[in-house]
């Protein structure tokens, strides 16, 4: 459990960890191993009615341990045992796993293993405590339910902080270590009202730690959100202009996020294609990057699951794409070097930290009519995209999801009861017609409000 007022580190030293491993590795006579390992301490409350609902603390570890034997194939074992015995138990079984290793996948220390890292500002967080995370939440709740007549219970809801530590070691001396706190808040409102469907909205915070957490901020947008979705009507079937928020745009390229992961496109279930850098994807007035140190990125970390120090990448400049994402790996079979987006495993994977959209403002449209708050004209507001996982299809560019948002015109804001939204995410690319200048930033990145024209919308009774 947390200290009511500081918080201690993880006790996990990279540098006795190295030696450790090292003396074992030559006692069995293995001479390349590399180790990630991942703790945490962390806890957590939810509340339901002024009422604890579950409280929960926890400390995880794992450790994965990779060896190569003499012939070069890869062996790997994860353990959550962290005492000389465990450690021994991983890296002799990782050793013998290596007999079976894929000789058609062999994975190689990260050329930039050892390279400096970069300057991550992020300051560790006092822990207040489970007492004061269920004190919290339970004002929290009590406010939100004030906030209006109809919002009669807030079924989802949790306060959280935590404390991690990461390291990743190799037999050729990298060492890398990052100790890390974060907290969350997220508030989800149920309203109902005579006759009427239940309607819903909510709202998500992140902070360094819990003390930090936007709380008013996470009250207000939840309360306004479900408020907002009381008065609602059917839509009828057709092709709408449509402004994504912040949110729901970012979890859209999220869900494709494939078409810039080379591990994907080696595999066969990308859009993008080996030789689709350069290739024109967007509007001209589009730039994407994948920017996991951005001081806003609660969850920044140094490097990534092989020591490859992280790094601002541009994916789409001025509507072309313009690198992808790799591990070392899959760099390797492209000639280029690892980015700092890779896991750790015998076959590493790839994935973006937290994407920033912005526009060219030399090349971006002169649509400056086109604003959420003030276009005159009939226009579809999508707050939420719903079933992300069901709904897209990342290797075909299709998508057909379920959403909240609301049909606006003449300023007129009415909730939208049910409707899908579907399309192409390569068409939808390139008919954006505007993205207004001011970049929002949210839990899981950055991004305007952007405008798309044409998109097809099917309403439901």
């Amino acid at each position: 459990m947390f200290s009511e007022q500081t918080i201690k580190p993880i006790n996990l030293d990279s540098k006795a960890l190295r030696d450790k491993l090292s003396l074992f590795a030559e006692r069995e006579g293995i001479r390349q191993w590399d180790l990630g390992a991942a703790c945490s301490k962390d806890c957590s409350v939810q509340v339901d009615r002024g009422e604890a609902k579950q409280l929960k603390g926890a400390q995880r570890s794992s450790i994965t341990v990779r060896v190569w034997n003499e012939q070069g194939l890869v062996g790997i074992t994860s353990t959550s045992d962290l005492s000389d015995t465990g450690l021994q138990k991983a890296l002799i079984g990782a050793y013998r796993a290596s007999d079976f290793g894929n000789v058609n996948d062999i994975p190689a220390f990260s050329s930039l293993a050892t390279a400096p890292l970069p300057n991550l500002d992020r300051q560790l967080r006092p822990a207040q405590g489970i007492k004061r995370l269920l004190e919290l939440l339970k004002q929290a709740e009590a406010e939100l339910l004030e906030r209006h007549t109809a919002i009669q219970t807030i079924p989802y809801n949790g306060l959280a902080e935590s404390i991690s530590k990461r390291i990743y070691l190799n037999s050729d001396g990298a060492l890398r270590q990052i100790d890390c706190t974060n907290a969350s808040i997220y508030l989800y409102a149920r309203a109902e009202e005579s006759g009427r469907k239940p309607r819903s909205g909510g709202a998500v915070r992140l902070a360094l730690g819990s003390q930090d957490l936007d709380i008013d901020g996470c009250i207000d947008e939840a309360a306004e959100l479900t408020i907002s979705h009381l008065n609602y009507a059917p839509i009828d079937t057709g092709r709408y202009l449509v402004c994504f928020t912040p949110d729901a745009f970012l979890d859209l390229i999220g869900a494709f996020s494939s078409m810039f992961n080379a591990r994907a496109i080696l595999d066969g279930v990308s859009l993008s294609q080996r030789d689709s850098l350069g290739s024109k994807i967007a509007v001209p007035f589009f730039c994407l990057h994948d920017n996991g140190l951005h001081p806003a990125n609660i969850g920044a970390t140094s490097f990534d699951g092989e020591g490859t120090p992280t790094r601002k990448l541009c994916l789409i400049n001025e509507g072309k794409l313009d690198n992808l994402l790799h591990s070392e790996a899959t760099a390797r079979a492209f000639g280029v070097e690892p980015t700092g987006h890779a896991g750790l495993g015998a076959k590493v994977s790839v994935g973006p930290d937290w994407f920033e959209v912005s526009s060219t403002e030399t090349l971006n449209t002169t649509n400056n009519h086109l604003h959420h708050n003030s276009f005159a004209e009939t226009f579809v507001l999508i707050e939420g995209l719903n079933a992300l996982h069901a709904g897209v299809k990342p290797s075909q560019g299709s998508f057909s999801l379920p959403f909240s948002g609301w049909i606006i015109n003449q300023g007129e804001k009415v909730s939208i009861e049910a409707a899908t939204v579907a399309g192409d995410i390569r068409t939808l690319f390139n008919s954006i017609e505007h993205m207004e200048a001011e970049q929002v930033i949210t839990h899981n990145g950055a991004s305007p409000h952007v405008w798309v024209n044409g998109l097809s919308i099917s309403g439901e009774a």
